[in-house]
């Protein structure tokens, strides 16, 4: 079937114009588009995908399901001005939508994703936009539609497609900034969008991922390396009351071995606990009583967020639990946020390495608008990728009670070849690529080359030499 997403109706939708070209610091208007000034109109002319498997050291487990690998999705882009760019995606099914993970093989649901990244890029083949946030505005349901066919799935979750997008997005950002001229991941950002994103941290703290199977003693050695900020799984595989013993035997466990640790970054000295519980609680009875153990064993006091405690499609209104909340997965678009802060959540975990950079971009102003603090969250994903989620993070406002940025990173962890992966990147030896005491220490430099995301990779553009 022929797709809706054709030239016609993506004009008339996007209304486009002719003009003049944007440079580096034009204002924008509330819809994204430059104040008073005409911006060029973007056509692509040729695409292409690409992918790489990469193993992991361990299976990695959350949503009481275990991942062994991850897929790193390429999309390439090239315009009629020639402008060629590659725009990166780390997949993550299990993550985007368990239900797909459960229903198939781990590749099988890995090649779901990435024939929905294909089928993108065919959708904007010959198409033009103004900027990339309606670029997406204009495809997403479709693409969405797309998916729910080929997953059999009427209740695909929109995570599925935005992760799905992250590559074609990210090429889009890279081809509108080199056409008008923008230098600098401040200059990108629309107007709409800057009261959101328009602090610069010194520091962002660096956020490893403990899952259900480290052990506690690689947990004492982060702490004793400087991390101060950790997130902790919890949701374990099992019935509802197999999950919450484990889960309280768990913190339990932890607590005990790093619980006395002091940082100079938190307000009252201690480390502050991160749990994701990735939906997996299915009552506030449940979570209450995880709550109360963590008063029990004297940790209270040290909760800073836990993440996700119960499945999106509850609607809990969680007002009265006595601890900052925070939604993910369940945040899925700026509406989606809207509705989470609405039921008190008091936090939103942004994503711009699984929802795209676009979509963030609106969730973090609607959280701003509510005064709702934000922080950056992995999907484990490859260094050049940390970089984009790490532009988003250093330009948030200050988390409560720590006074610096967020930012989630856990590939060094995870990845078998990260090593490998980290020479895919240009900067991987600059000071602000490297956690030190826990951090990230940006600088002049940092903000000046926006991370090296402007910068092309050799190793990703070899997988396109022949287009």
């Amino acid at each position: 079937m022929e797709s809706k997403y054709n030239r016609r109706s993506f004009v008339k939708n996007l209304g486009l114009i002719t003009g003049l070209g944007l440079t580096a610091g034009s204002s924008f208007a509330k819809n994204g588009r430059p104040s008073g000034q005409k911006i060029n109109k973007i056509r692509i002319q040729k695409v292409s995908s690409n992918f790489e498997r990469e193993p992991l050291v361990r299976p990695f487990g959350f949503k009481g399901g275990f991942m062994t690998e991850i897929w790193q999705t390429a999309s390439f882009m090239e315009s009629s001005e020639g402008t060629r760019k590659i725009g990166l995606c780390t997949q993550n099914v299990l993550w985007s939508d368990a239900q797909v993970f459960t229903d198939h093989s781990e590749s099988g649901g890995n090649a779901l994703m990435y024939a929905m990244t294909e089928r993108a890029m065919q959708m904007v083949k010959g198409e033009s936009f103004e900027n990339p946030v309606e670029l997406l505005d204009n495809m997403l349901d479709e693409l969405y539609s797309y998916g729910k066919k080929i997953c059999r799935n009427d209740q695909l979750r929109m995570t599925f497609a935005l992760n799905a997008l992250v590559g074609l997005d990210n090429a889009a950002w890279l081809i509108y900034a080199q056409e008008n001229n923008l230098t600098s991941f401040d200059a990108m950002i629309p107007e709409a969008y800057k009261p959101a994103l328009s602090t610069k941290h010194d520091y962002v703290a660096s956020i490893p991922l403990m899952a259900y199977n480290i052990p506690i003693q690689e947990i004492k050695d982060a702490v004793d390396q400087g991390y101060f900020f950790m997130k902790i799984k919890i949701g374990q595989p099992g019935t509802q009351k197999e999950m919450l013993e484990k889960d309280m035997e768990r913190i339990s466990a932890i607590h005990k071995a790093i619980g006395a640790s002091k940082t100079r970054f938190s307000e009252n000295g201690k480390l502050p606990y991160y749990f994701d519980a990735n939906g997996r609680y299915e009552s506030k009875d449940a979570l209450m009583r995880l709550i109360d153990h963590i008063r029990k064993i004297g940790a209270f006091d040290q909760i800073a967020i836990i993440e996700e405690p119960f499945p999106e499609e509850m609607h809990i209104d969680v007002r009265d639990i006595p601890v900052r909340l925070a939604a993910d997965e369940s945040a899925h678009t700026d509406k989606d946020a809207k509705e989470r802060i609405e039921m008190g959540y008091a936090s939103i975990a942004l994503k711009a390495i699984a929802k795209t950079l676009s979509m963030t971009m609106k969730i973090a102003q609607v959280a701003h608008e509510a005064n709702v603090p934000c922080f950056c969250a992995d999907l484990t994903v490859n260094p050049q990728l940390i970089e984009w989620n790490k532009n988003v993070a250093a330009r948030l406002a200050p988390f409560p009670g720590l006074g610096l940025g967020l930012l989630e990173t856990n590939g060094h962890q995870n990845y078998k070849n990260w090593n490998q992966m980290k020479g895919y990147h240009n900067f991987t030896d600059a000071p602000w690529a490297q956690t030190k005491n826990g951090v990230f220490q940006l600088d002049k430099d940092y903000y000046q080359r926006s991370g090296g995301i402007f910068e092309e990779s050799e190793h990703y553009n070899n997988m396109f030499s022949k287009v």
